[in-house]
């Protein structure tokens, strides 16, 4: 016993810190455990339809799945807005300049693109073509790459546009340079290939149902080209969707997407009118004060955890 006694008091700071030690992570754990943000999951809708445009301003592909990955959506060796129209200076042309370019379909079969446009005969062309020229692009004020398709393509688009100028095909590949979304609130980090904006667009099929109630007739979703259109829910209520989950795939919203003038634009016809949908959403969709003249239809996201979308998945609103 004198020499536990002993022992325990040539010890005893030792024994000190350990208890002192012990008792610091004993209270950084009961600290941590009440006062660490908890996510909390809300069912806020369901997926209705998932689209992905693999040519800017071109015709919509409706898919089942799609993999969600930081540049947007992927399904086989399709991505959306990875092909854009230019002209020879490398500005782009969009349904804005050419609204007939809404007609033209681009899917890929077996490694080979298949282009398809009222009155022309289906182009096929192959997917990488490694030794093509690499045009610098502008796309509205930022810069980005993209690989020449070839003169047989471009004669193609520029025979089906008629006008008084050269139309080219470019497809972003990886390893090009691809552009910051100009917009304040992206991240420096973000990159997109060719979209106006962010990776991912979503909107809610109540949205579209509300604006048609304000018709004449009814308007396709696919005028405003969405990425994934959501169900089950209230007009509008993706405006507060801030941060979502869809099966593995998290995704934070970033800014409202301001419409302008190819909103006017039919997806059946390739007509553009100036007028209607735009001057409807006008009138009760001005809830930007940044965007003055840019009414808000559909919500801009960017990716924050990659995964798999399916249309039947619900939509979960986190919050803490």
């Amino acid at each position: 016993m004198d020499f536990l006694v002993k022992l325990f008091s040539q010890n005893r700071k030792i024994a000190f810190c350990i208890t002192g030690a012990a008792a610091v992570l004993l209270g950084l754990a009961f600290s941590y455990k009440y006062t660490r943000r908890q996510k909390k999951f809300t069912r806020v809708g369901v997926v209705l339809q998932l689209f992905l445009h693999p040519m800017k301003s071109g015709k919509a592909v409706c898919v089942p799945a799609a993999e969600c990955l930081r540049m947007g959506l992927k399904c086989g060796d399709l991505r959306d807005r990875h092909w854009l129209v230019i002209t020879e200076d490398g500005h782009m042309v969009t349904g804005r300049q050419q609204p007939r370019l809404v007609l033209v379909s681009l899917t890929c079969e077996g490694g080979q693109i298949c282009l398809n446009a009222p009155e022309m005969e289906e182009l096929r062309f192959p997917l990488h073509q490694s030794t093509n020229r690499i045009f610098q692009c502008r796309v509205f004020s930022s810069d980005t790459e993209g690989r020449d398709c070839g003169n047989e393509v471009s004669d193609w688009l520029t025979r089906y546009l008629a006008a008084d100028k050269t139309f080219r095909l470019v497809h972003y590949e990886p390893h090009l340079k691809a552009r910051t979304p100009p917009e304040k609130g992206f991240p420096q980090d973000e990159k997109v290939a060719y979209p106006d904006a962010a990776p991912v667009m979503l909107m809610s099929v109540a949205s579209l149902n509300d604006l048609s109630s304000k018709l004449d007739s009814d308007v396709s979703i696919c005028r405003f080209r969405p990425n994934i259109v959501a169900s089950d829910c209230e007009p509008f209520s993706e405006d507060l969707w801030d941060h979502v989950q869809i099966g593995q795939v998290e995704m934070q919203r970033v800014m409202g997407c301001g419409r302008c003038i190819f909103t006017t634009v039919d997806p059946e016809t390739g007509i553009i009118t100036r007028k209607e949908p735009l001057a409807t959403l006008k009138t009760y969709r001005l809830t930007d004060p940044a965007q003055k003249t840019a009414p808000i239809f559909g919500q801009y996201y960017t990716i924050k955890k990659m995964g798999i979308l399916h249309v039947g998945d619900p939509i979960y609103r986190i919050s803490y």
